[in-house]
């Protein structure tokens, strides 16, 4: 009777096991379906969002983005390629060190003698020829107004309003000049030969037209200096304190000339360095060039006066008393000789 019991027992105890057995498995395989089933739907989600970025990515490839258009540049010049090999049959080494020399102190004591003078050289006449030399080099084009122009695009000196005086005393930004030189951007409409080739249908669109600016049409510079006596060194002085182009301006449609101003000013002791690196234009080649700089301190240029401070009480331009243009010539002559003659009074023979 014990060994039946303890049989069923056996029995009961194996059948237990069995069970517990086939439920664990049944565990363990739902346990890797949820988990499979929750990787599935984790890379589902994964898949469906790079498939929607990649879709936007394809759509802003698709899509037409207006990008603005590039930036004008007000003082455009031609772009200069500089030579990969000596370009001169000597190197060129003493322009690269070459500096002003300081100007000698005139106390203020000293200064017994002071008038301010404003020139105009004229580039069109043949001693002023250099001004217009057109010759591309290493450090740009060789125009004087293309040695201004560079010298404050790379920010060596600042460029000074000429509508407001000629003191120095309202600087001006590169879109200011440029709209001075050549003038503003404009828009016009103008036919659509995409949508309209055959100009039929008569669709238009905006288009932005820019003038470009021709450095030949400068053709005078200002020169605004001041003659000072030193009764120290018994000496006449002159220096020059601003260099101005001047542009000519003319009437569309008769092409009559109507006047001209000067554009900007730039404070010529600012400038001497910078001028001091660019070699004037001789044609005769005597063996060595003058630095700009050289040629201004050594008044190799030809101008004539169209204002002073001598005897000139309400401060106006020879043109503004003097209508005849040869005797505005004489007025301007008679200004030197005054100056000059202030000198050589000084002395006794």
């Amino acid at each position: 009777m014990k060994w039946k019991f303890a049989k069923y027992a056996l029995l009961v105890v194996a059948f237990g096991m069995v069970v517990n057995t086939v439920d664990a498995q049944t565990r363990k395989k739902s346990t890797r379906k949820t988990t499979t089933s929750a990787k599935k739907k984790t890379t589902a989600k994964k898949t469906q969002a790079n498939v929607a970025n990649a879709n936007l990515d394809v759509a802003k490839q698709d899509t037409m983005i207006v990008k603005a258009p590039p930036k004008h540049d007000p003082l455009k010049m031609d772009t200069i390629r500089k030579s990969l090999r000596n370009d001169n049959a000597i190197e060129k080494n003493l322009v690269k060190d070459r500096t002003p020399l300081a100007y000698e102190n005139i106390r203020e004591d000293d200064a017994i003698y002071r008038e301010k003078v404003w020139r105009e050289i004229d580039i069109r006449e043949k001693v002023n020829l250099p001004f217009r030399y057109k010759a591309d080099e290493d450090n740009g084009n060789q125009r004087f107004i293309a040695i201004l122009l560079n010298t404050i695009k790379s920010g060596e000196v600042t460029a000074f309003d000429a509508s407001i005086d000629d003191r120095f005393t309202t600087p001006m930004t590169l879109d200011q000049i440029g709209s001075k030189l050549a003038g503003s951007c404009d828009t016009i409409m103008v036919p659509d030969v995409e949508k309209d080739p055959t100009l039929a249908k008569g669709i238009m669109k905006e288009s932005v037209v820019c003038e470009e600016f021709n450095m030949d049409d400068i053709t005078k510079f200002r020169i605004k200096e001041e003659w000072v006596f030193d009764k120290e060194s018994s000496r006449m002085y002159v220096r020059i304190l601003g260099i101005a182009p001047v542009k000519t301006y003319f009437d569309k449609v008769t092409g009559q000339e109507i006047g001209s101003a000067p554009i900007f000013w730039v404070y010529y002791p600012d400038m001497r360095p910078a001028l001091a690196k660019y070699e004037v234009y001789n044609g005769k080649n005597y063996g060595a060039r003058m630095s700009w700089e050289e040629l201004f301190e050594s008044r190799f240029f030809g101008s004539y006066i169209v204002k002073s401070t001598l005897d000139n009480p309400y401060d106006l331009y020879l043109k503004q008393y003097v209508k005849d243009d040869i005797l505005r010539l004489l007025e301007g002559e008679d200004v030197k000789s005054r100056i000059f003659n202030y000198e050589q009074d000084l002395w006794s023979y």
